[in-house]
């Protein structure tokens, strides 16, 4: 079975590295220091126009958590229309209700949008799979509705930490659903997941640290991270030793 490598992007940028880095396929985001919002659709363009990547786009209007309000969901319906029309390959996304699962009618609905603009398009649900009440109804749940793929960390911090349940999950219903590991992964530790869990899909975001002087100004601050002029891209080289450590 081929191995995949997903890589976690959060502008065009990223993408062009991990396009460099021969990834796969990305997942496209703005904000990932909030874990990932909707990226912008100029950024999904220019990915599309300059590299032959397929593209996943997070549909994510806030952070947070995972339960959305008429006006939150009302935006991701308009988002997925508008990531679709501008040639996206599929959307990533997660509803969930105030108990921790799966809101099927938010679900259904975005499934229906995205497979209106063709059957091969993908409907992928994200971590928010690790926030549910019970994994296993959630999954039966999302195979049920028809959503092509689910990215965990088997309902840990880390997958690595994750690997019993991320283990059964693919064994239990892989056939019926994909199973893409996340968080945390990186060219040490992703081989041996995947070894250990039968798990033929990995997503990482291979990132390192920029420098933008303009963050920290005159007693005015725009930081993120610990180093106060930090701002996270994709590493091209971390890319490559990745693709080279679960593909060799």
């Amino acid at each position: 079975m081929n191995k995949v490598v997903e890589v976690c992007c959060g502008s065009y940028y990223d993408c062009v590295q991990a396009y460099k880095g021969r990834a796969d396929r990305v997942e496209l985001n703005s904000a990932l220091y909030m874990g990932g919002l909707t990226p912008t659709v100029g950024s999904l363009i220019l990915t599309k126009k300059n590299t032959d990547l397929k593209v996943i786009c997070m549909i994510r209007p806030r952070g947070a958590g995972f339960c959305y309000s008429k006006e939150d969901y009302e935006t991701m319906m308009l988002d997925t229309k508008l990531m679709m029309e501008n040639n996206a390959d599929g959307i990533a996304f997660g509803c969930l209700d105030k108990d921790g699962d799966i809101n099927i009618p938010q679900t259904k609905e975005i499934i229906n949008i995205v497979k209106s603009y063709g059957k091969e398009k993908e409907v992928v649900f994200h971590r928010a799979f690790d926030c549910v009440k019970n994994p296993y109804k959630a999954i039966e749940t999302l195979i049920s509705l028809g959503i092509d793929r689910v990215l965990t960390s088997g309902l840990k911090e880390k997958a690595i930490h994750g690997v019993e349940l991320l283990k059964e999950l693919q064994e239990k219903y892989g056939q019926q659903i994909e199973i893409l590991a996340g968080s945390g992964m990186n060219a040490e530790n992703a081989k041996k997941l995947m070894e250990d869990t039968g798990v033929n899909q990995i997503h990482s975001s291979c990132k390192v640290w920029l420098k933008d002087y303009t963050t920290t100004k005159n007693n005015v601050s725009y930081a993120y991270s610990k180093d106060e002029y930090g701002y996270d891209v994709v590493d091209v080289d971390l890319v490559k030793q990745l693709v080279n450590s679960v593909k060799e």
